[in-house]
């Protein structure tokens, strides 16, 4: 069975980037342009894991993930945050909300990968 991925990021080119390199390796993507887009999509079915960018409008990855967090079908779904964000008050706020593990950009496809495989398999 193929993995299902959310990726939510307000640019294109970062989804389609990240989107590319999961399903090189199988897996199988949804795209979101934002927190709210996002959580339109996860009202389609079930994900294995989320990928998600802090800094977006609408709504910004640290309130998307709270909101992920309170729907009993996503709560224990691992997030992990892709972001330009490396301040540590950030990183704590992420993982206060619920965020599995963080990735700062600019990532590498092995980086990216190790990080997936770790928390979704």
């Amino acid at each position: 069975m193929t993995k299902k991925v959310l990726v939510v990021d307000d640019s294109r080119a970062i989804r389609r980037s990240i989107s590319f390199v999961l399903e090189q390796n199988g897996y199988e993507v949804l795209e979101a342009s934002d927190g709210v887009v996002g959580l339109a999509k996860l009202e389609e079915g079930t994900v294995e894991l989320i990928i998600t960018d802090v800094n977006m409008p609408n709504m910004d990855g640290i309130t998307f993930i709270k909101k992920v967090r309170e729907l009993d079908a996503f709560r224990f779904v691992p997030i992990l945050v892709l972001t330009t964000e490396s301040q540590k008050s950030v990183m704590e706020d992420g993982k206060a909300a619920g965020a599995t593990g963080w990735i700062v950009k600019p990532f590498s496809t092995d980086k990216l990968m190790a990080a997936v495989r770790r928390v979704a398999g």
